[in-house]
This record gives C-alpha cells, structure tokens and sequence, in this order.
C-alpha cells in the first residue's frame, strides 16, 4: 500500500545517517522504502560508499513509532506528504542532487505555472520595497508562482504583493508544522493559503526552527525555480546562500544593485562583481530575460538612461568597445587581449552592468547591448 511506503519513508528519514543522497541510494538499489527498512541492514554491501555504520539505526522500531505518528499528525492537519523516489515532489527540484527525499505539504498549487524565487535580508529598506512593488505591478498580467522564505523583510514583503496581485506563492519553511516561524507571519502564512499558495517544508512536525535548518531551507527555495531574484542582502547574507544554490544548480541569478555605502546592497554587488548574478538594470529587461508576458502596461526603468547621454570613460569605453566586437568574449581572453590593467577589468564590467551596456553570461562570459 502506497500509505506503507510513506511510513517506511518517514522512519528511514529519521535515521541520523541516513541524508537526502543516502535515502535516494537506498529506494535506488532496494527498489523502494519498504524494502531499504526491511533488507538494508543486512545487505548493506549491495551500497556503493555506505557502510554498516550508515545503516546501523534502519529497523529501530522507534523510527517506526515515529513515522505512525507524523502520518497521523498530516491526517490530521491537511498535510500532504510528498516522496521524490514516488516523483510527487516539483520537477525543477527533483533536478537537484541533493533534493529532499521528502517534502511536507499545506495548499494546493498547480506546478506546472513557472516559479520566481525571490529572496532577500530581513532588514529591508525603502529602495527594496518599492523594487518589488514596482516588480509585482508591473508584471500584473503575467502568470507565474512566487517563492520565498517566509521570513521578515523581502520575504514578507514578496509574500504580501503576491496576494495583493493574485498571484499564487510557495513559503518554504525551516521547520515542522508544529511551528510557525517568525510568529508576526501566522496570520500571512493563512493568508497564503485561503490564496490558492501553499507552505512547504522538508522538516518532520517536530523540528523546531534551529539556526542551521535555515540555509537548509535555502536549496529548495532556490530548487524550485529557474530564476532567482536577490533583492537585498549584506555581505554573509542568507540570501547569498540561495544565489550559490542556484548558481550550482545552473540557475539564472539576478541581483539588484546598489550604493557601495548601503550594508544591504553590498551582498547583491558582490554576486554581480563574481559574475554570479546578472546586475538588473531595468524592469523591462528582468521581465524579458525571465520570459514573462511583456505587460500592456508603460514599464518605468528602474534606472532610467538616455543613450545619447552616457559618458563612458576611456577605461569603459575601451572594454566595451572590446566586448562589442567580440560578443561572448570570456573573462580569461579579455585579461589577454586588452590594454587595461587585469586588476581593473571586474570593477569596470560591474560599472558597464550597472549602465545596461553589457550583460554577463554563465562562465564569465560577456557581450554588448
């Protein structure tokens, strides 16, 4: 019965060695859960690089004891359990090596609409705040499903004009559904539901929201989506940490620029300056290079520019001129071919980023608007 194989699942999860890419060699070799709790701990040498350590707890019959439990728990409270070997957990993140083997589910969503994760500090500013409701407006008419972390700041904020703009959104929690973290956003996260959004966690009802389940979190809020946005983030940022999933994941990552002197943008600077996020220059622009419906709606560009008006440089002027007539020139030919110091190359890309001269490509790779 397919209620077993949840149960048999659950208990191997709660196996202290037994992690994502251990659980997923298990069902691959032993066929499914059922069969990994009943024949592992014997055949453990059928495993490729896991040893009878690994598989010492499978069998403890207070994993099972548990697992009845949290079955009866997601009966009880509407949540629906998702198993990746059973291929019920979303296709873009099933694509993730390290995906979790189970998911924890509140709502219904359809997954076929394409998602946008959309991320970003906690302590948010006014110039975050109106990027994403300038964003959210001016991709009113356009379907798409947004994520993020639940959190205060960007998260809450993401959340908010998601429901504002009817769009459907997926908080991905760092805890069981005993909990709700942060507190303030319990009235958001019923919100989100009555909706048409749903809440989605990998962690059993009982896990509270410790520090380290945090960036946990992160893979699968950048998991799910093709793109990432980072609205605002320090330097350290949790935000950061997503960006690097998904830029692992070869996902497209886009960073909002900013002042040198502002904290919250010194994160997305970076990003943009490692050539590990697309620097956004305009509304216009991130619309279409995330393949959303172009709005009939007037875009304002975030940051306006006249063509005529643009003064680049010598510096400027000179790698551009270069990038221009070698489109997708890499980083490494640049340094070899051009005049300018190697050491001053970065900055002066990030500057012609920053005037929506020149976009960056996976592989530091580089060509002219």
């Amino acid at each position: 019965m397919i209620s077993e194989e949840y149960l048999y699942a659950i208990a191997l999860r709660e196996c202290s060695q037994i992690g994502d890419i251990n659980f997923h060699k298990l069902v691959k070799t032993f066929g499914n859960a059922e069969n990994a709790w009943k024949k592992a701990k014997k055949e453990y040498k059928k495993l490729e690089g896991i040893g009878q350590k690994t598989v010492s707890e499978i069998g403890n019959t207070e994993h099972l004891k548990f697992a009845e439990k949290e079955l009866e728990f997601c009966k009880k409270n509407n949540i629906h359990i998702r198993l990746r070997h059973l291929k019920e957990i979303p296709a873009l993140l099933n694509e993730c090596i390290d995906s979790p083997s189970i998911l924890y589910q509140k709502g219904n969503i359809d997954d076929s609409l394409q998602k946008i994760s959309i991320v970003g500090t906690r302590n948010m500013t006014p110039y975050g705040k109106q990027f994403i409701g300038d964003f959210f407006d001016a991709t009113q008419s356009s379907k798409y499903v947004s994520v993020s972390g639940l959190a205060l700041g960007v998260d809450k904020e993401v959340h908010e004009h998601s429901i504002r703009t009817h769009k459907p959104t997926i908080a991905v929690l760092a805890h069981g559904f005993e909990f709700l973290y942060p507190s303030k956003n319990r009235k958001l996260s019923e919100k989100i539901l009555q909706d048409g959004g749903i809440l989605l966690t990998e962690f059993n009802s009982a896990r509270k929201p410790d520090r380290e389940n945090f960036i946990q979190r992160n893979r699968i809020v950048a998991g799910l989506s093709p793109s990432t946005i980072v609205v605002e983030t320090a330097f350290g940022g949790g935000s950061v940490s997503t960006a690097t999933f998904a830029n692992d994941y070869n996902r497209e990552v886009f960073a909002l620029p900013g002042k040198i002197t502002d904290i919250y943008s010194q994160g997305c600077n970076q990003l943009i300056l490692q050539n590990k996020a697309t620097a956004i220059s305009n509304l216009k622009d991130l619309i279409s290079m995330l393949g959303l419906n172009n709005p009939k709606e007037k875009i304002e560009e975030l940051f306006p520019y006249s063509e005529e008006t643009i003064q680049l440089t010598d510096n400027q002027n000179i790698v551009y001129e270069f990038i221009k007539q070698n489109p997708q020139i890499s980083l490494d030919d640049l340094v070899q071919k051009i005049v300018v110091s190697s050491h001053k190359i970065l900055p002066i890309i990030l500057e012609l980023e920053l005037l929506g001269k020149v976009k960056s490509f996976s592989g530091r790779q580089f060509i002219a608007i």
